[in-house]
């Protein structure tokens, strides 16, 4: 398609308007559009179209009077804005395949490379402590095995995965509900700039769309169809999370989830997912090794994870969670689990040094918690 096509196409597209896929492919069997809109101007596509379109044609016909084809389209494209028609070889193959697939991607940055393994990573907004370590884990560990990230750039857990592949060194998509030329939720201004850098951004919806409840759901598809694979980290037993597994499976993908505590409504969803049939994956490298053939074997992965602090920094990490402790409680810990005695001014040293590593934050006096990822 040249340049030229998709001036029309875009044109076309915003005519039609958002949700009217059966038009866009009824008024394919007419012409191209560049055609349509000649016939539009000289009022002569009412009568090349079936009944059943007429009311909705009349935008069509009425959105040609003072439009600048070349004009409107140029403006989008000096902006760095790129769209993609589902007919075109660069649309996602993935995409291609999955039931009521986008018309068209107006995209910024790159779009996912083909053939490349591509996870999406979905959760709660109102994230736990311990949900935000673990998106931002699985985030960068997924980037560092060469996995693309896709999710929706919202706050907490899509945004803080993809955040944690960007700064790995990874590729990640931002899926949004709205036109790509608006960033949604505006605290994520950070993300999506550097999203436009490294990764990318993509929707279906015209640039200028601004964002409405109505059009999420229907762009949470997209995230899952791009994906080999959905990971959920943190959905209560109802929520928006949830839409986007439907259709996960409705597309064929596997779904795995985060197993949380009984008592924890933010690990409601997850838990029921996995009783459900969902897989269960605790750490990036389980995940990992479901993905890639020639991932290492299990018991390498913990080493593996901790492997660039030195032995006793990580002896002492693993004994910590988000939640904070006091040091004479993980100083009896250590001893209980390495059988050795580790002197008090010597364990404060060594916590010390992980707070200087951003491992470790202290939370006052002699408490101390494990850094969010």
């Amino acid at each position: 398609m040249t340049e030229e096509d998709k001036a029309y196409m875009h044109w076309l597209y915003q005519a039609v308007g958002m949700g009217n896929r059966g038009l866009l492919r009824g008024l394919e069997t007419i012409g191209t559009p560049r055609q349509i809109y000649q016939m539009a101007s000289s009022g002569e596509l009412e009568e090349k179209v079936s009944r059943r379109y007429h009311n909705k044609i009349t935008y069509v016909i009425e959105s040609v009077a003072g439009y600048d084809v070349p004009g409107e389209y140029e403006r989008i494209r000096d902006r760095g804005i790129d769209m993609v028609t589902v007919a075109e070889a660069g649309f996602p193959e993935k995409l291609k395949s999955i039931p009521d697939s986008p018309y068209v991607l107006y995209y910024m940055g790159g779009l996912p490379v083909a053939g490349q393994k591509t996870v999406a990573v979905i959760g709660a907004r109102d994230c736990t402590e311990y949900g935000r370590y673990m998106a931002g884990q699985f985030g960068t560990q997924l980037a560092r095995a060469g996995v693309q990230v896709i999710s929706g750039m919202a706050r907490g857990i899509d945004g803080i995965s993809q955040q944690a592949a960007l700064r790995a060194g990874g590729y990640s998509m931002g899926v949004l509900g709205c036109g790509v030329d608006i960033c949604y939720p505006r605290e994520n201004k950070e993300l999506y700039d550097a999203l436009t850098k490294q990764g990318g951004i993509c929707s279906e919806y015209p640039p200028g769309v601004g964002p409405r409840a109505v059009l999420f759901p229907p762009r949470n598809r997209i995230i899952s169809g791009m994906a080999d694979a959905v990971l959920v980290i943190e959905a209560k037993d109802k929520s928006g999370t949830l839409i986007t597994v439907d259709m996960a499976l409705e597309q064929g993908r596997e779904v795995y989830a985060l197993p949380g505590r009984g008592t924890d409504p933010l690990s409601r969803g997850c838990n029921r997912l996995i009783r459900q049939g969902a897989g269960l994956v605790s750490t990036p490298g389980e995940l990992l090794q479901e993905l890639l053939a020639d991932y290492p074997d299990r018991e390498e992965l913990h080493q593996q994870e901790l492997s660039f602090l030195p032995k006793e920094q990580q002896d002492i990490l693993s004994l910590m969670d988000m939640n904070p402790q006091p040091a004479e409680v993980l100083q009896q810990r250590y001893k209980e689990a390495y059988h050795r005695h580790l002197p008090f001014p010597e364990l404060l040293h060594q916590l010390l040094q992980l707070c200087a590593e951003g491992q470790v934050k202290q939370v006052g006096g002699s408490y101390f918690a494990r850094c969010p990822g």
